[in-house]
């Protein structure tokens, strides 16, 4: 399946929501300060003002006001009155597990990195990632931690090769593990999606690479029912 993402800015806002395929939202972040008290809510002005660092509070803003226009086209209301909300964690029941809208009938994840939004929209349960690729070194060094099948793939591979694949893994893993609901809370080597250009999803679920900006990776899981 090949999906491409539309770029937020570019394209118009969507029609509201109905059944079909995922849809992918990819938004090119630059760092001008955005106005958000009027529109994102309590939590999200908190942990917008909580970052130390000005760049990374305009990223997260910019995502953030990015997705609320994308749910308020998808629901049919301004996007500070959608209210938004945790589903219960698969692992303990907590109020920490996927992202959700009160009163959608649709599924989303955000992701973000560098200067890149990456957010997905789908019937089912649906996981988000976009990474930067990281040096060989760093790499190798993070890879420790993936499937021991993965590890033994990416061993195999020239140092040149390696970003790349590293990220095809790691986005895919962090699609699934958003998606399932628990995040990095279950171990990255507990299930396998491969480092090749052919994802290996795990049972009841698809992943997809999506092709974004030079120098970054991303993928989506989806829940096939």
């Amino acid at each position: 399946m090949t999906i491409e993402p539309r770029v937020l800015g570019d394209d118009p806002l969507p029609a509201p929501w109905t059944s079909g395929p995922p849809r992918t939202w990819l938004l090119r972040i630059d760092d001008r300060p955005q106005p958000y008290a009027h529109t994102l809510d309590a939590q999200e002005q908190a942990r917008a003002a909580a970052f130390a660092r000005e760049n990374l509070r305009t990223r997260y803003v910019a995502s953030h006001l990015a997705l609320r226009r994308l749910l308020g086209a998808y629901l049919g209301m301004e996007p500070g009155a959608v209210e938004l909300t945790r589903e219960p964690c698969p692992g303990c029941g907590g109020p920490h597990g996927r992202p959700a809208a009160v009163g959608a009938r649709f599924h989303f994840n955000l992701s973000h990195a560098g200067d890149l939004a990456f957010i997905a929209f789908a019937d089912t349960p649906v996981g988000a990632d976009v990474e930067r690729e990281q040096p060989a070194e760093v790499a190798a060094e993070v890879a420790r931690m993936l499937h021991p099948d993965e590890r033994a793939e990416l061993a195999a591979l020239a140092a040149a090769e390696l970003p790349v694949a590293f990220a095809r893994c790691w986005t895919r893993k962090e699609a699934y593990l958003k998606g399932l609901g628990t995040g990095l809370s279950e171990s990255p080597t507990k299930t396998y999606v491969g480092t090749a250009r052919t994802p290996s999803p795990p049972p009841g679920w698809t992943l997809t690479d999506i092709e974004v900006d030079h120098g970054y990776a991303a993928a989506i899981a989806v829940a096939t029912g």
